[in-house]
């Protein structure tokens, strides 16, 4: 008996969904990012759904598919708007989507209302690169369902337990599914019937380190994934004393893209009948991980446009954070980022560092949602955002916040090399998006190396705050360094002496020269000739209050 659709009772084998329509694109994408300008997306016909998206060229017009979704990059003018949607209604498109404002032109509005196509507005500041990205997503999602409740092979779409038991009860054998990361994705019963390994793995929902290093310097995973077929292993070739039970693994793969492998504790090879069996199980766990894939890609994407819709504020704030059921409460915002890499050039070192943030956003989600319900988590530019509705009052609310963020980072370890700042209460709509920029700020002061914490609030770090912008603006404006510290650095440079580190330990000891000696390794009267010679080099009187306060100021922006 295999695991297939026609073999197992259930509803009917894979079928393709209906195309999303411009309805169903409109309500997961909302106002945040388009806007109805022309047309009734509501007609029975936009019942068709979207056949594709289409990027207008104006030299080389392309060949439209039916229903297709075109985007109308830098067609502004009404008579270019008005051709291009003639056009594409006598192609039989969904729609055109020209960037916002929209012309409103008569003659544009009755085209739509006579043919059923749309115009659409894209709102400023969102990217065509995005909106196509999601569109498409939406599009993939509904290729990858059915139309009915969905099943593949008689189990419900994404439920790998289930899946996992039905490959135990067809082998056997305890199985479990797991990621390329060894993570368990699901697992059977009867897993008492396998060895310690086993158990160690089931309760930490992740092949122990150990086990998965043993299974690369024996080139386990190597064998596997470079076989279609299943690929029986002894328990003495795994070099491993909790492996007491010999192992059938099978890859899962998606032509040639590997999604995770099976594995079942079997003491012997699989006759002919069970290999079938795993075979076509890879198959189905193959469409379950993909159809999962593709709803946490259009979920994690919608997530991400509509946090970042609501912290850039502007008029889509209220509908991006009423879709988040974030609206009408007190927020924070908390903004962490990676600490920064070695330097390590190349599309993998990159490919990699964009993996690691995406898993230390969902790990930061899966934290936050035991301990704030309604928080919701997005990577925005590079950083990721939480956003945190204030649920126990406002005073203390970002200490809060910052014990919460210190606490994640405790438990995950080094797991998650990030560091995170803490924003202000936003009481109101209008304040959300300084949250956003005191996170930003906190986030920015702890990435620059002068504190060794990994969590502050923006009210901790205020004034290395005001530094790194005043820093900023000498920068933009093209301020040279020119006063005493100034000075006495060439002097160093060129003599090569040590009177800046001398006045920054004497000002630093508050003019306690013996104690600013011994921080920088000299005799007292060896220091106190120093001062003379920065009174001198610098030409900066230390008695004077401005004189001493000018010249820490400079200090700090040198450091900065």
């Amino acid at each position: 008996m295999t695991l297939t659709a026609a073999h197992v009772p259930g509803p009917a084998p894979l079928q393709h969904a209906p195309r999303a329509s411009l309805g169903n694109v409109l309500e997961h994408l909302g106002t945040t990012l388009l806007e109805v300008v022309a047309g009734d997306p509501t007609r029975p016909l936009d019942e068709l759904g979207v056949g594709g998206v289409v990027i207008h060229d104006p030299v080389d017009a392309p060949v439209l598919p039916p229903r297709a979704l075109v985007l109308g990059v830098g067609v502004h003018e009404p008579d270019d708007v008005l051709a291009l949607l003639t056009e594409t209604a006598a192609a039989g498109g969904a729609g055109v989507v020209v960037r916002a404002p929209a012309p409103t032109d008569p003659r544009i509005a009755e085209v739509a209302a006579r043919t059923g196509t749309l115009l659409l507005a894209l709102t400023r500041g969102a990217s065509w690169n995005q909106l196509a990205a999601l569109v498409r997503a939406l599009l993939g999602e509904g290729e990858v369902g059915t139309a009915e409740p969905e099943s593949f092979g008689g189990v419900p779409a994404g439920d790998l337990f289930a899946l996992a038991n039905a490959i135990g009860s067809l082998l056997d054998a305890p199985v479990t599914i797991e990621d390329r990361s060894s993570r368990i994705l699901a697992f059977s019963g009867r897993q008492d019937e396998a060895d310690e390994s086993r158990i160690q793995t089931i309760l930490g929902r992740q092949v122990p380190d150990r086990f998965t290093r043993g299974l690369e310097a024996h080139g386990i995973f190597r064998q596997v994934y470079a076989s279609d077929r299943p690929v029986w292993l002894p328990a003495d070739t795994l070099g491993m004393p909790e492996v007491t039970v010999a192992r059938t693994a099978i890859a899962v793969r998606a032509g040639d893209e590997i999604l995770g492998t099976i594995w079942a504790a079997t003491d012997e090879p699989l006759d002919d009948a069970r290999e079938r069996s795993l075979v076509d199980a890879a198959k189905l766990v193959a469409l379950h991980l993909l159809r999962m894939r593709a709803g946490a890609d259009v979920e994690r994407r919608l997530a991400s446009e509509l946090v970042a819709t609501a912290l850039e504020g502007g008029p889509g704030t209220v509908d991006a954070l009423a879709r988040l059921g974030l609206a009408g409460r007190p927020l924070i915002v908390l903004a962490m980022g990676l600490t920064e890499p070695d330097a390590e050039p190349g599309t993998l070192s990159l490919a990699r560092r964009e993996a690691e943030r995406q898993r230390s956003a969902d790990a930061l989600a899966v934290h936050l949602t035991a301990l704030h319900p309604g928080s919701v988590v997005a990577v925005v530019g590079g950083v990721s955002y939480a956003v945190l509705p204030v649920t126990a009052g406002i005073e203390g609310a970002d200490e809060r916040a910052a014990a919460v963020a210190t606490e994640f980072l405790q438990r995950t370890g080094g797991r998650v090399p990030g560091m995170i700042g803490v924003g202000t209460v936003a009481a109101e709509v209008s304040a959300l998006t300084r949250s956003r920029d005191s996170a930003d700020r906190a986030l920015r002061v702890l990435r620059s190396g002068t504190t060794s914490r990994r969590v502050a609030r923006a009210a901790e770090v205020h004034i290395e705050s005001l530094m790194l912008q005043l820093a900023d603006l000498a920068a933009a404006e093209g301020h040279q360094a020119s006063g005493p510290v100034a000075r006495l650095a060439a002097y160093d440079a060129a003599h090569r002496t040590q009177l800046v580190a001398t006045l920054r330990a004497w000002l630093d000891a508050f003019g306690d020269a013996i104690r600013a000696a011994g921080e920088v390794h000299v005799h007292p009267n060896t220091f106190r000739y120093r001062l003379r010679r920065i009174a001198e080099v610098g030409g900066i009187d230390l008695d004077d209050a401005d004189s001493r306060f000018a010249a820490m100021l400079e200090l700090r922006l040198l450091r900065w």
